[in-house]
């Protein structure tokens, strides 16, 4: 009988779906669970995974093509029991809908959703080795690892618990392709993976539509590091990460509540004034490139709840574990470029934003100070600059310095028990 898979919801709100790589053909046995096509949405790249096995008997969409959520995908040829026949009676074809990410886990009987499927399924017979030596294999991967003769015990693994993904594989075969061609001195084309095509699609588009301006100011962080230094253990008790992105995100948000032209959209109608104060924080995925997850509310939040709430954004983005509703709605963003050492640099902004904030490498450095009798004198200081890229459109130069002052102050006159 024929089962036809159709494209699953991916978020609330999502109702179209891009075709990315097909990773079956015509005629090709799959089992259950085994990844049949990517999904793309927004900055989201989901694997469709088959939620019965069977043989492909037609792939009804190409690559690149744009599907709305419920459109048919694949017809998947299985066999049929008896009691299917009894329940369809003689119409012959049962669709079936992919599962969703966002469905729940009450049933015990629905089919496993995206990315999630029962590892002790997926073991065939003689396949023990490479279980135990690589952790969770798909079906694909393990097709993949055969095919080109690999050890998976060589392959870095960066899916949920050590999970080795597809793109593990494509990547440490580029990089084996790579140091081969650098002995040979050959040069080699590597091509754009789907994530390095959107970001340069979506920063050419900013920087046609924006009117970009730099202003630099540097801070002291003495007074954070002093908080940081008197909370950090009682923060770690409660596992959570103290880091200094949620210092910056939080005195960018109280920021923007006095500024808030800042938080605003420039529209060909007027100016578009948000009430929420949702942050994008750019998180770095390597050679794939970034993803910019977002702090809804952080005016709202306290300094604890930031920092959990960027460790675990943080966490699911390096694991590919975000969802679509993880990346949509931010109103300003924040990079921290100088976790590779960077002391400043002009971000792009996200496109709809009136800016940018970059934060640089904390040094320590000398800087004049003032004594209590009013002389000068030369100190050490933890120093950072921050970098905040406008849109000259929307404000001027002393509306934009008025901003990153207003974070500079802040980051400077950070009370030791607020």
């Amino acid at each position: 009988m024929i089962q036809t898979i159709r494209a699953p919801r991916l978020g609330e709100g999502v109702e179209e779906l891009t075709i990315g790589k097909l990773l079956v053909a015509v005629g090709e046995r799959v089992t259950e669970h085994q990844g049949l096509m990517e999904l793309e949405s927004d900055k989201v790249v989901s694997e469709l995974n088959s939620p019965i096995a069977g043989t492909v008997k037609d792939i009804l969409v190409r690559e690149g093509d744009l599907v709305q959520v419920g459109s048919p995908l694949i017809n998947l040829e299985t066999e049929q029991t008896a009691s299917d026949r009894d329940q369809q009676g003689a119409t012959g074809t049962k669709p079936i809908s992919a599962p969703s990410p966002n469905a729940g886990a009450s049933s015990k009987n629905q089919p496993a959703p995206l990315h999630q499927v029962n590892p002790q399924s997926q073991i065939p017979p003689g396949g023990e080795g490479i279980q135990k030596t690589a952790g969770f294999l798909s079906p694909l991967a393990r097709k993949l690892i055969r095919t080109h003769g690999l050890d998976p015990a060589k392959i870095h693994g960066t899916g949920l618990g050590g999970r080795i993904m597809k793109q593990d594989i494509l990547d440490y075969l580029e990089q084996k392709e790579k140091a081969r061609l650098a002995a040979s001195h050959k040069p080699h084309l590597v091509p754009h993976s789907t994530g390095r095509k959107r970001i340069a699609e979506r920063m050419l588009r900013s920087m046609h539509s924006s009117a970009p301006v730099l202003t630099v100011m540097e801070a002291d962080l003495s007074a954070v590091l002093q908080h940081r230094s008197m909370h950090r253990d009682a923060f770690a008790r409660e596992g959570i990460r103290l880091t200094l992105t949620a210092y910056f995100i939080q005195a960018a948000a109280h920021a923007l509540l006095r500024h808030p032209l800042v938080n605003a959209s420039w529209t060909d109608d007027g100016m578009e004034y948000h009430e929420d104060i949702n942050i994008g924080m750019a998180v770095a995925l390597g050679s794939e490139g970034l993803i910019v997850p977002v702090i809804r509310n952080a005016d709202r939040l306290s300094l604890k709840e930031l920092a959990s709430r960027i460790e675990n954004l943080a966490d699911r983005a390096r694991n590919r574990a975000l969802t679509v509703d993880d990346v949509r709605g931010a109103t300003f963003s924040i990079t921290n470029h100088g976790t590779g050492g960077s002391l400043f640099a002009t971000p792009v902004i996200v496109e709809g934003h009136t800016g940018i904030l970059g934060i640089g490498a904390m040094q320590k450095r000398p800087v004049v100070v003032q004594t209590a009798d009013g002389s000068d004198a030369i100190a050490i200081k933890p120093m950072v600059y921050l970098s905040f890229v406008f849109d000259h459109r929307v404000m001027d130069g002393e509306g934009a310095d008025g901003f990153l002052k207003t974070v500079k102050d802040l980051l400077e006159s950070w009370p030791k028990d607020g």
